[in-house]
């Protein structure tokens, strides 16, 4: 299963959402291998409080063209615990469009679930082909009619919505499911306790209840 999460707008919780997913993921798949967390953001280790993973990552491995060695891949990951392998982003720009092509059929094929943090994606975005060929391509936003607009340029829809849910805002869940045409799946608060989480380094080992419980379904 290759679980796509992508926001059409920064600082909406996409890698939040991404490692709470993988870690859910690790632990149900703990017996058949665990689960893997791509990288394509470039916040994932801030977020697991890790250091910031050494060169070369996935940036490296898109921009090197399709003669690198077979196993290349497998060597980026790392163990960010027992379940859980990180394909960290790496620095400077990412590969062009088709060896995202190619890294979408290589993680559809792996063996164990996959959850891809994209970040911000564009029309423009080399790591379309990640949203495109997912299993599962989850929005990640929040009840903002402005950011929603943004996911109608595009040319592929998601098959479902993480919402991040603020006080005050007037647009409901129904209204989103409207504007970008797909399910909420997942309807999660903005809670201070995720921030805390976070802030301190320990989302992926004590993972909020108020995060896990509206992400179970989305998993």
């Amino acid at each position: 299963m290759l679980l796509t999460c992508w926001s059409v707008k920064g600082g909406v919780g996409t890698t939040v959402v991404s490692v709470a997913l993988a870690t859910t993921l690790a632990r149900v798949h703990a017996l058949d291998g665990g689960a893997l967390l791509v990288d394509l953001g470039g916040d994932v280790p801030a977020t697991l409080g890790l250091p910031d993973p050494r060169d070369p990552g996935l940036t490296g491995w898109t921009g090197a063209g399709p003669d690198v060695a077979a196993d290349a891949l497998a060597r980026l990951e790392l163990s960010v615990g027992a379940d859980l392998a990180l394909l960290p982003r790496g620095r400077g720009a990412p590969g062009p469009t088709a060896r995202h092509e190619v890294l979408a059929r290589l993680l559809a094929a792996e063996a164990r679930p996959v959850v891809v943090d994209a970040g911000v994606v564009t029309a423009e975005s080399p790591t379309l082909p990640l949203v495109a060929e997912a299993t599962r391509s989850l929005l990640v936003t929040r009840a903002c009619y402005l950011g929603l607009r943004r996911a109608l340029d595009l040319p592929i829809r998601p098959s479902g919505v993480v919402l991040l849910r603020e006080p005050g805002r007037t647009m409901g869940r129904s209204d989103v499911e409207d504007v970008v045409g797909a399910p909420v799946v997942a309807d999660v608060p903005v809670d201070p306790a995720v921030a805390r989480a976070v802030d301190a380094g320990v989302l992926a080992r004590r993972l909020p209840r108020v995060l896990a419980r509206p992400l179970r379904t989305a998993a």
